[in-house]
């Protein structure tokens, strides 16, 4: 009777270190791995950040320049059930671990602005940005003038040559930037 009711305590204790673990990775921050050459030099291909979640969970914006997670699948809605079959935690159980949605990328543009990309240069707002993160010049011009819809930013990888970002899958709505990189 004693041994039953301390493994009852010791399930009970489990279950709530889970849900408790659950619960941050969900709403308050989580980590992540890069996968890639595109954020180069900033963050190397394996590196692990940590990500804070309130922006996701609060729905704010991100500011230019900062480095977050995204999920690159624009053409979805997102729904809580997705993040909660996308914690690490949950996907280690379900054994689906490999699933290559999320990307690393900067941001560069917020809603309302107007982005060109005029001799290898990012212009917003019709004034070239200043980017010393970036690996290298970027090869890249478009006659294309981007302007960042309500509720969407504009990202773009540190490694401008070999980066699947915005110009490739569009702006990014609030709802799938699932985190701003706090600690590398």
């Amino acid at each position: 009777m004693k041994a039953l009711k301390e493994l009852g305590n010791w399930i009970g204790a489990f279950s709530m270190a889970f849900i408790l673990s659950l619960v941050i990775g969900i709403f308050v921050f989580q980590p992540f791995k890069v996968e890639g050459h595109s954020m180069d030099p900033t963050l190397q291909n394996d590196q692990r950040i940590y990500v804070s979640k309130l922006s996701h969970t609060f729905s704010y914006l991100p500011e230019y320049g900062d480095i977050v997670v995204i999920d690159s699948r624009v053409n979805r809605e997102r729904t809580l059930t997705d993040s909660i079959l996308e914690n690490p935690m949950v996907q280690y159980f379900r054994g689906n671990t490999d699933e290559h949605v999320f990307y690393v990328k900067r941001v560069i543009g917020k809603p309302g602005d107007v982005l060109e990309f005029k001799e290898n240069q990012v212009y917003r707002n019709g004034e070239a940005l200043q980017e010393p993160y970036m690996k290298e010049a970027m090869i890249f011009s478009s006659n294309r003038k981007w302007t960042v819809p309500d509720k969407h930013v504009f990202v773009m990888g540190d490694n401008r040559n070999n980066s699947s970002d915005s110009r490739n899958i569009g702006y990014i709505p609030l709802d799938h930037v699932m985190g701003i990189m706090k600690f590398p």
